[in-house]
């Protein structure tokens, strides 16, 4: 299993320029579209953010005219539905897509999906799937320090993560719940080793506003609420400058992370082949440039980065333990919980 996240595999994620795209879905070669069009329908339960999940159901709609039906929230929420029902004996989903790879990776172990090595494959890097096609990054995802450019001075911004235990950004800081959102468990659990429970100790002096997701956090800066989001999605910060809002983001010093969100086709799911054909899509080159074009990051080597973003060969990266994560996951959490509330 790809338990860390590998500097060098993800780098060649910002790389080369998106080829042309054919008429037909290239993903279809390795599908039985006709099955799959009979199915008629794709259960996705996913955390991708909620406008890029529309434009992603909306398209394969379009290719294909198989219906996606859509469960979104937060990622730790999307879990617990989806292990709810699995412990009821009751398969909700065909596709799932968190940003959890520790979780995919120990389901992967127990069989819950079904390995499938799509079009496309080869063109996502080693550290962003399961080698044996258990599940395949939808997307990367880079967790930064952004904040409001209008009411930061350039000289006060905080250029490491250390910086923000500063008596300064009491008040004005906001981040999200690693109860809610996978990709804060992977920080705050990777964090809280690297700088110790004490770097939150200090944050929770600080007056840091938690919020359950990376929505609430972007929300929060436009309504000047808080000033500067600390360990949130950096996608969000983008698609902000986009609408005209004066987000700075900052890729800390002491390192960014660079999360992949796993996508899986279920066992046992109602809709075998529509699962493989929208999987499959997921990866294609139609649906992975959406990600940029939003300000995120694709999952494919052939797909830019976003306009005016860095390349992920370009930062420092924070490497990301899953495979620990994963056996520590409730007590970070509960860690967590015991600081901030």
């Amino acid at each position: 299993m790809a338990r860390h996240l590998a500097t060098l595999g993800l780098a060649a994620a910002a790389g080369l320029v998106l080829g042309g795209l054919g008429a037909a879905p290239a993903f279809a070669e390795d599908v039985d579209m006709a099955k799959a069009k009979q199915e008629g329908t794709v259960v996705w339960y996913t955390s991708t953010p909620i406008e890029q999940a529309n434009k992603l159901a909306r398209l394969f709609e379009d290719q294909t005219g198989i219906k996606v039906e859509l469960f979104r929230s937060g990622g730790s929420a999307i879990l617990r539905r989806f292990y709810q029902e699995l412990s009821a004996g009751r398969v909700g989903a065909d596709v799932l897509t968190t940003s959890d790879p520790a979780a995919s990776n120990v389901m992967a172990e127990k069989g819950t999906f079904v390995p499938f090595k799509p079009v496309g494959f080869d063109k996502i890097p080693d550290a962003a799937k399961d080698p044996d096609g258990n599940w395949i990054g939808q997307r990367l995802n880079l967790i930064t320090i952004y904040m409001r450019g209008d009411k930061v001075a350039e000289a006060d911004r905080p250029q490491k993560w250390t910086d923000l235990t500063d008596p300064k950004y009491k008040g004005q800081m906001v981040m999200t719940d690693p109860s809610f959102t996978s990709l804060q468990l992977s920080v705050v659990g990777t964090l809280s080793q690297k700088l110790g429970w004490d770097f939150y100790q200090k944050l929770a002096d600080n007056d840091i506003m938690i919020v359950q997701g990376n929505q609430q956090v972007s929300d929060n800066l436009k309504r000047g609420e808080r000033l500067i989001a600390v360990g949130a999605l950096d996608s969000y910060a983008a698609q902000d400058r986009l609408s005209g809002h004066e987000i700075v983001t900052v890729y800390p010093k002491d390192g960014t992370f660079v999360i992949p969100s796993p996508t899986a086709v279920v066992k046992g799911s109602d809709h075998p082949n529509a699962a493989k054909a929208f999987a499959a899509f997921m990866i294609s080159p139609d649906a992975q440039k959406i990600f940029p074009a939003d300000g995120g990051y694709s999952a494919r080597i052939d797909v830019d980065p976003p306009e005016g973003g860095p390349k992920v060969s370009d930062l420092t990266i924070i490497p990301v333990d899953y495979a620990a994560l994963e056996k520590q996951a409730s007590k970070i959490k509960d860690q967590f919980n015991d600081i901030f509330r």
